[in-house]
């Protein structure tokens, strides 16, 4: 049997075999995302999202400075579009990011730490495929240079004070119902049906 026939061969009975495997695991778990990602799971996930980088970004400089007004900035958009999903101290601690499937990782840690800031950066703006990560850039300076202190603010999140916590958890967006509480109240004081009784939020033990 010639070599190039053997390996295709070789090849195509490898692939078979996952291809198998994965279909077991499929049919025994189902493609419900409660569960905790396994191990298996799990580097590949940081797989997809090491492939998902462009090489030339990996050794991209931060083009705007560290300073603290660029942390604050970072700060303040960070708690207003991504905390929803990472938890204002970046544990990805919330409602969303447990049910994401991977899940939101915490990001104070060495998996998120120890990328570049270019990685951090691309990651920001073109997001991971399939995972929960959406690519948040425009392709404009301002969008790119808002990104770049983002990547500041998450080099800042292990060393967030409970001052900043707290300053976060105000710049937080409201939840729905007290977002539909104020479009009614709204429309009760420029003449439209009564507005009904302010609806208490419960308290989570996960809010930061």
């Amino acid at each position: 049997m010639r070599p190039v026939l053997k390996a295709f061969l070789m090849f195509a009975g490898l692939a078979f075999v996952l291809a198998a495997a994965g279909g077991l695991y499929v049919m025994s778990t189902g493609f419900s995302a409660r569960p905790e990602p396994g191990g298996f799971e799990t580097r590949a996930a940081l797989t997809v999202r090491n492939l998902a980088i462009n090489r030339h970004a990996r050794g991209l400089s931060n083009p705007v400075k560290r300073s603290p007004e660029a942390i604050k900035s970072g700060l303040e958009h960070f708690a207003d579009h991504c905390a929803t999903c990472h938890a204002n101290d970046g544990s990805g601690n919330t409602t969303i990011g447990r049910g994401l499937y991977p899940r939101a990782p915490d990001m104070r840690l060495a998996r998120t730490q120890d990328l570049s800031d270019g990685e951090l950066f691309y990651i920001i703006e073109n997001g991971v495929r399939l995972t929960g990560m959406p690519a948040w850039g425009t392709g404009e300076p301002s969008g790119e240079s808002a990104s770049w202190m983002l990547v500041h603010f998450i080099r800042h999140l292990p060393e967030l004070s409970e001052a900043e916590l707290e300053e976060m958890a105000r710049l937080n967006p409201a939840p729905p119902d007290q977002v539909r509480q104020r479009m009614l109240e709204e429309q009760f004081l420029e003449g439209g049906a009564a507005a009904p009784a302010p609806v208490a939020t419960p308290a989570s033990p996960h809010k930061h």
